[in-house]
């Protein structure tokens, strides 16, 4: 299935209004197997902007489109332009209260995966495990032609030596790591050719557009079967990719939680949704459950 560029979603129908009662997501929690899916909502109080909350940036910002992306070097140029200045704040990026619950949630044997639309880093960077990056992660870039793989601290050093004198300051950063700057600020900007075969290089995440790999989404898929109940946090689940997943789970007659502060597009599908802040839910209801969360744990120091 191709996810198709939405990037916006209006409720057409009357929806179960939120909730601040926790009971359920504890509960659910109390059970265990919780599949954890994650939006860009997780993210906000690590300084990434989410895309469709309350200042979102697709209030400034149109994320770049894979078919543009293929079809224009002059889009690449600007793409990489601002995705090599996003990266520098992208990366100095740390979890926030939420990364560390979700991973607390884990050590405990509470989950039975997690899965995040998020291309930060930030879940596995709190000490979280054998995630699965839905639409994959800025830390690689990939070429096109040869599907070669490149750390993407090796891209951003060869951008650097390329480009000596680049050094403009960015009105903002949006959560897939794009710098907002103007075509004068892009300039003449030089991006560099696949180290083994000349190709173009992409960074190895799913654009707008793009198909998420048939082989991630089955495995998904398989977490949802595999799981007691799926928690949403922070997702609008506008595009397809997340929201098939709280269908299946929900047509499976598991419980859907969502913990996200706007009405969504899964809510029809939800047992609650409940309308706090990520990290202060989830550290509250670690605190109900006993279980500590570790501010150091595993704040590993991202390439």
């Amino acid at each position: 299935m191709r996810m198709r560029p939405t990037l916006s979603w209006t409720p057409t129908e009357d929806l179960p209004p939120g909730t601040t009662d926790l009971g359920p997501v504890a509960a659910a929690l109390t059970t265990g197997g919780v599949l954890v899916l994650s939006g860009a909502g997780i993210s906000t109080e690590s300084g990434i902007p989410d895309y469709r909350g309350e200042g979102g940036s697709l209030s400034r910002h149109t994320p770049m489109t894979y078919q543009e992306f293929t079809a224009s070097a002059r889009a690449r140029r600007r793409y990489w332009a601002r995705s090599h200045l996003g990266w520098r704040t992208f990366g100095r990026a740390r979890p926030n209260a939420g990364h560390r619950a979700v991973a607390a949630f884990g050590r405990h044997g509470l989950l039975s995966g997690v899965i995040t639309q998020n291309v930060d880093g930030l879940h596995q960077a709190a000490g979280s495990e054998g995630v699965t990056e839905l639409h994959g992660s800025l830390d690689r870039v990939v070429c096109l032609s040869c599907g070669a793989l490149s750390p993407r601290r090796e891209i951003a050093r060869r951008l650097e030596e390329a480009n000596p004198d680049f050094q403009p300051v960015a009105a903002g950063i949006n959560p897939d790591g794009d710098a907002d700057l103007t075509d004068e600020q892009v300039g003449d900007f030089r991006v560099v050719p696949c180290a083994v075969c000349g190709g173009i290089l992409k960074p190895d995440v799913v654009f707008f557009g793009e198909a998420v790999p048939p082989r991630r989404v089955e495995h998904c898929r398989e977490l949802v079967r595999a799981s007691a109940s799926l928690l949403v946090l922070g997702s609008s689940l506008t595009v397809m990719s997340g929201l098939r997943f709280v269908r299946q789970a929900s047509q499976a007659g598991k419980p859907v939680l969502i913990v996200n502060r706007d009405p969504t597009r899964g809510d029809r599908h939800a047992l609650t949704r409940v309308t706090l802040p990520l990290g202060r839910t989830l550290t509250t209801v670690a605190g109900r459950l006993g279980i500590p969360i570790d501010d150091e744990a595993a704040d590993s120091v991202k390439s």
